[in-house]
């Protein structure tokens, strides 16, 4: 395969058919598969920052008083955290979303084994959904 110039590139795109958007990569060290999943990660991120937006109400607050509003912020920021603590025992391996798995894990018993030196917690949900899952400490 010939090397391509600069000139050589914007040629072939003269010629190709016209589309809307662009997709700009920065680095050319990397893979096509680690530019991929750079991308994939970015997502997740955001992801994150618009379901504490959307679904858990840190979109924004109608005080002026920003003492009030920073309480809020931080009770808002601290419930997310526990939530999420709360569903990694239900699903270590993936995250789960607050609209989602709210109906599945309000059904679910958790129970703490203590045996030998090892902790295990049992979590057992009665909805329908929801298998029995166990997590070691």
């Amino acid at each position: 395969m010939p090397a391509f110039t600069e000139f050589d590139f914007v040629q072939v795109l003269d010629q190709g058919p016209c589309y809307e958007y662009i997709v700009l990569v920065t680095n050319t060290d990397l893979p096509l598969s680690a530019v991929a999943q750079g991308y994939r990660d970015r997502a997740d991120c955001e992801n994150v920052f618009d379901e504490i937006k959307n679904q858990w109400g840190w979109a924004g607050f109608v005080t002026q008083d920003l003492r009030r509003y920073r309480i809020m912020a931080r009770l808002i920021a601290l419930v997310y955290n526990w939530w999420n603590i709360f569903t990694r025992l239900a699903q270590p391996d993936r995250h789960l979303e607050a609209v989602t798995s709210l109906p599945l894990l309000l059904h679910a018993v958790g129970r703490l084994v203590t045996t030998g030196r090892r902790k295990i917690v049992r979590s057992t949900s009665t909805h329908a959904l929801g298998p029995a899952r166990s997590k070691r400490f």
